[in-house]
């Protein structure tokens, strides 16, 4: 008999992606929770429509949250995705085989991301390993804002599944520079709050390196057009996590 698999999936404002993910997980897992910092469109109704457990709470942090979803999973063994992925039908495969007998405590997967319509295989962006099913008793979220990952415990087995988890993750251009706004927002001021420092020379650097370590070292180039755009985006978000940063220092500084 197949043991239990619980997903769990946190949402705000994600009419355009929640309902493809879920139907993703039709078959795969025994129940699925979305927990949801109060949207304003309609992602309420559709997961409501596809039989999802609904929950509201404040969004305090994605690591916060993430943890929230996870305790409200009945069962041990959870399914993280975002609202924007999807199970691909060859990760759907290994994932039922391995639910025959979940003899490991985590299990990761490759993820595919879809950019402007084009899968990216280049640009540090492919295979970009995941660990997303794991036992909730021996592993949680971590990490630092925006970029959360899960820790599991010391002496914690891990088998690697086949199939790629598909990220649609932005439609245009303009999505891309407005989170990289808002998420390195966040991650200068959490780097910062952890007495992350930096200097002028980091600055200038540091995302050079990143376009030519994206686009050249990591065949950006051969992605096209749109593996230009990304090394280019990458590397102006490296550059402005570490002026905020700066001028976070600068902040302080003047005020003390």
């Amino acid at each position: 008999m197949a043991e239990k698999l619980s997903a769990v999936i946190i949402t705000f404002n994600e009419e355009k992606n929640i309902a493809r993910c879920l139907d993703s997980l039709e078959g795969v897992v025994d129940e699925i929770v979305v927990v949801d910092s109060f949207s304003k469109d309609n992602t309420k109704q559709i997961c409501l429509d596809r039989g999802a457990r609904f929950i509201e709470n404040p969004f305090e942090g994605h690591i916060e949250q993430k943890n929230f979803a996870m305790m409200r999973a009945e069962n041990d063994y959870v399914l993280s995705l975002d609202a924007d992925e999807a199970l691909s039908e060859n990760l759907k495969k290994s994932i039922l085989e391995a639910k025959k007998n979940l003899n490991h405590d985590a299990y990761t997967f490759n993820r595919l991301t879809n950019y402007c319509g084009q899968w990216i295989k280049h640009c540090g962006w492919y295979p970009d390993r995941k660990l997303r099913i794991w036992n909730k008793t021996k592993g949680k979220w971590g990490g630092e804002n925006p970029h959360d990952m899960v820790l599991m415990e010391n002496g914690t087995s891990s088998q690697y599944l086949k199939g790629d988890l598909l990220h649609y993750s932005y439609y245009t251009i303009n999505d891309h520079s407005r989170q990289i706004e808002l998420f390195t927002d966040i991650s200068s001021k959490a780097a910062f709050a952890k007495g992350k420092r930096t200097n002028k020379l980091a600055i200038v650097f540091k995302p050079a390196f990143k376009f030519f370590r994206d686009y050249i070292f990591k065949l950006g180039i051969l992605d096209g057009y749109y593996g230009f755009v990304i090394s280019v985006n990458s590397a102006h978000a490296k550059f402005l996590k570490y002026h905020k940063i700066y001028e976070l220092k600068r902040k302080q500084k003047a005020e003390s």
